[in-house]
C-alpha cells in the first residue's frame, strides 16, 4: 500500500484556508505544512489545525524530503516564480488561477513538469462542480442542439485586486467552462473594460470570444456590482441551459425554447420566424464542494499518474485569452486574433474575420506540443506591493 501523499500549502490568505480544510478530509493525503510571512494567520490555522506544521520561509519547504507536493495559493504575481522553485525541487505542484502572469511563463512551467516528470495542475475549479459536469454532459449528448453562443456574469462589489484587473481576476473561471464546453480554444478576442475606482485596473469588463461555426461566448466581470452573480446562458439550436451557481437549488434548467425560420417561402407576407415555446426542467444533480474534488484529483493523479483536467496545458490555454483580452482592451476593444503554434508570435490584432478553424482544445489525453505564444506584458497596477505572498 502505498503511503499518504504529504502535501505543503503555500499562502493562508484569502483562498488558502479553503485549500487547508479540504486537503485535510481528501483521501490518501496528509496536509503536513502551512505557510505565510504572516504569523498570525500561521497561529489561527494551527489553532483549528494543531497536527499542520507552520513555517514562515518558502525555502524550507522545499529542501523537505519527505513533502510530495506544495499547492500554490498565492497572490497572482507570485504564481511563476513559486511554482518554478516547487517544479524544480521535484514537488508535483497544484497552483490557483490562473496559472501565472503570461502565456511564456506557463510554458516554462509546463516544460520543466515533463522535464522532471512530476504533475502540475491549475486551479479552474468549477470545472469539478457537480453543475459544470452535468452540462457538459448534456451538450456531448447532444441534447440541446448545436451550440449557437454562450453568455456568463461574474459580477459582485469587490474584492478589489492591487496588481490585476478584474478580468484577470474573475473571467477565468468563465473562460475555462467555455473552453471546456466548445471543445476549441477561440479564433479571436475583444474586449473593452473602465476603472471607476484604481486608475490603470479595470474593475468592469466585456469580453466576447469568437469560435467557429459562428459561434461566440460573452463574458462580463464586474467587481462593482452590488448584487453577487454567477451564471450563463447556453443557447442551443433546440434547447437552452441557464446555470446559476448561486442558486441553493436548481441550479441548471433546461429550456424546451428555440426560434426556426421557413425553410420556403414565396412572399414576404409568408415569411414567419417559428417561436417554440417548451417546458423547463431541472435535472437533478449530486450537491457537493467543488474545491473538495479538485483537491481529491490532484493526489488522485499524483498517485496514479494521470494527467488532470486542469493541467498546465488548460492554464496555459485561459492564460493565452486573458493576454489577448489585455491587447484588445489597450487597443479600445480591437480583435484579437490567437496566433497558433508552440513559437507562434503574441497576440495580434485583427480587422476582418478571424481564421476559419482554431485548434481544438487537448484534453487529458494529448497528443503534441501546447500552443504559446511569446511573453505579452499583462495589464498590472501601476504600482506593485511588496512582501506578502497571500492575496
Amino acid at each position: 500500500m502505498l503511503k499518504p501523499t504529504n502535501i505543503g500549502v503555500i499562502g493562508c490568505g484569502y483562498w488558502g484556508p479553503n485549500l487547508v480544510r479540504n486537503l485535510r478530509s481528501v483521501a490518501d493525503c496528509h496536509l503536513k505544512w502551512i505557510c505565510d510571512i504572516n504569523e498570525d494567520r500561521l497561529r489561527h490555522l494551527q489553532t483549528l489545525y494543531p497536527e499542520v506544521k507552520a513555517e514562515t520561509r518558502f525555502e524550507r519547504l522545499l529542501e523537505l524530503p519527505n513533502l510530495d507536493a506544495i499547492v500554490v495559493a498565492t497572490s497572482v504575481r507570485h504564481h511563476f516564480a513559486m511554482a518554478k522553485a516547487s517544479l524544480l525541487a521535484g514537488k508535483h505542484t497544484l497552483v490557483e488561477k490562473p496559472l501565472a502572469s503570461s502565456a511564456a511563463e506557463c510554458e516554462e512551467l509546463i516544460d520543466i513538469a515533463q522535464r522532471k516528470g512530476v504533475t502540475l495542475m491549475v486551479g479552474h475549479t468549477f470545472l469539478y462542480s457537480a453543475a459544470v459536469r452535468k452540462i457538459k454532459d448534456i451538450i456531448d449528448h447532444h441534447d440541446i442542439g448545436e451550440i449557437r453562443y454562450i453568455s456568463a456574469r461574474r459580477l459582485n462589489l469587490g474584492l478589489f485586486q492591487k496588481d490585476i484587473n478584474v478580468t484577470w481576476d474573475l473571467a477565468p473561471h468563465d473562460i475555462s467552462i467555455v473552453l471546456h464546453i466548445m471543445g476549441e480554444m477561440p479564433s479571436s478576442i475583444n474586449c473593452r473594460g473602465n476603472s471607476h475606482i484604481t486608475p490603470g485596473i479595470d474593475d468592469v469588463t466585456s469580453m466576447t470570444l469568437q469560435f467557429t461555426k459562428d459561434r461566440s461566448a460573452i463574458i462580463q466581470s464586474s467587481w462593482l456590482d452590488p448584487r453577487k452573480i454567477r451564471d450563463m446562458t447556453i443557447v442551443g439550436s433546440e434547447r437552452m441551459i441557464v446555470y446559476d451557481d448561486v442558486a441553493f437549488q436548481e441550479k441548471i434548467k433546461i429550456f424546451d425554447s428555440r426560434v426556426e425560420r421557413p425553410p420556403h417561402y414565396d412572399t414576404l407576407a409568408e415569411f414567419h420566424y417559428a417561436y417554440h415555446y417548451g417546458d423547463m426542467y431541472s435535472p437533478h444533480i449530486k450537491l457537493d464542494e467543488p474545491l473538495k474534488t479538485e483537491c481529491q484529483h490532484f493526489v488522485d493523479c499524483i498517485r496514479q499518474g494521470r494527467v488532470p483536467l486542469t493541467a498546465g496545458q488548460e492554464g496555459l490555454d485561459v492564460v493565452r485569452i486573458l493576454e489577448a483580452s489585455s491587447e484588445s482592451a489597450s487597443q479600445n476593444g480591437n480583435a484579437v486574433a490567437l496566433t497558433q503554434g508552440r513559437n507562434a508570435a503574441r497576440p495580434k490584432p485583427v480587422a476582418a474575420a478571424a481564421p476559419d478553424k482554431a485548434p481544438p482544445l487537448v484534453q487529458p489525453a494529448r497528443d503534441g506540443s501546447p500552443a504559446v505564444p511569446v511573453r505579452q506584458p499583462v495589464k498590472m497596477a501601476r504600482t506593485q506591493q511588496n512582501g506578502a505572498w497571500q492575496p
